[in-house]
């Protein structure tokens, strides 16, 4: 039996947690799987060069920024678009009071924003709209390992405001008293929230099997879409520390889910790829086909995509 290395973050709506909560993955493949947990993308990143890894689920930013550096993974999957949240403490102008986002940014001037590491897609989100609205230097950026340190400074009152997940966007109103400000569909379109990254080892030995874990990861997708309730369900129950109604909520914040590599996905990464290499964070600009590997998920998900279907009521 062949093995495959996965790794993966702690966000509940990747299908990852789906995965391990569910069915017997291994049994299916026929080949033995091994979940491995990360606290950010970099760091598994750091594991693909280091060797450790096959798979992995990881926000596009920090897998293009280790493609600048010579790391040998390719994407070979989407999972999910618009995974990003500005959320903040009550008091401050949210959508629709004001449908302009600089002016909702501008108001932490002379105040701190949270946001998780720095190269995550979130930190080049709010690094980007910084710069874009001439409010870098004004408005302070602290990054932080993990999301829960986010809303620890939340609660704390360390930062006024939080750029992250929807999970963390939910916590944020339940344990903070706060609320979305700006909402993830118009904070940048079609953004790739996170796909399914494989070291291009693993496609030349294992193609096979690669194509057969995407089978299972398009359909755990669909189980969010179709059957949200009940995966909700399976995931607070196999988490343990989130109940049903708190995931529920996160998956309506942004619903939109699919293993499906989009032009609008594809596009909107070559545009965070630009707006990396103008900001720092890479030296070049890596090409499509240096991000991206189509081929197994045509196979896998053949017709059209299904990210904006949203989630059944």
């Amino acid at each position: 039996m062949g093995r495959l290395r996965v790794g993966h973050l702690s966000t509940f709506y990747h299908t990852a947690v789906v995965m391990m909560a569910g069915e017997d993955v291994s049994g299916r493949l026929g080949a033995t799987v091994e979940w491995k947990l990360y606290g950010t993308g970099p760091a598994i990143v750091e594991a693909f060069q280091r060797g450790d890894l096959d798979l992995a689920y990881i926000g596009l930013p920090p897998a293009i920024i280790g493609i600048d550096r010579g790391a040998r993974i390719v994407c070979i999957a989407g999972g999910h678009m618009e995974g990003t949240v500005i959320s903040g403490r009550r008091g401050y102008r949210r959508f629709p009071d004001t449908g302009v986002l600089r002016d909702i940014i501008a108001q932490f001037a002379g105040k701190r924003i949270g946001v998780p590491g720095k190269g995550s897609i979130h930190d080049v989100i709010l690094a980007d709209c910084l710069e874009r609205f001439g409010l870098k230097g004004e408005v302070g950026v602290m990054n932080f390992a993990w999301a829960d340190q986010v809303l620890e400074a939340v609660v704390k009152g360390e930062v006024e405001a939080a750029v992250g997940t929807p999970a963390l966007a939910v916590a944020v109103g339940r344990y903070a008293g706060g609320h979305i400000l700006y909402p993830p569909s118009m904070l940048w379109p079609s953004n790739p929230s996170y796909g399914i990254l494989a070291g291009k080892e693993v496609l030349e030995r294992q193609r096979e099997t690669v194509l057969a874990f995407l089978f299972l990861h398009e359909e755990a997708t669909a189980f969010l879409r179709e059957r949200p309730a009940e995966a909700s369900r399976l995931i607070s129950s196999y988490v343990g520390f989130v109940d049903e109604e708190f995931v529920l909520d996160t998956l309506r914040v942004s619903p939109k889910y699919c293993a499906q590599l989009t032009d609008e996905y594809v596009a909107s990464t070559m545009d965070f790829v630009r707006a990396m290499k103008r900001l720092g964070y890479i030296g070049r600009l890596p090409a499509r086909h240096e991000i991206f590997d189509l081929s197994l998920i045509r196979e896998a998900h053949p017709g059209r995509d299904h990210y904006g279907e949203g989630i059944r009521a």
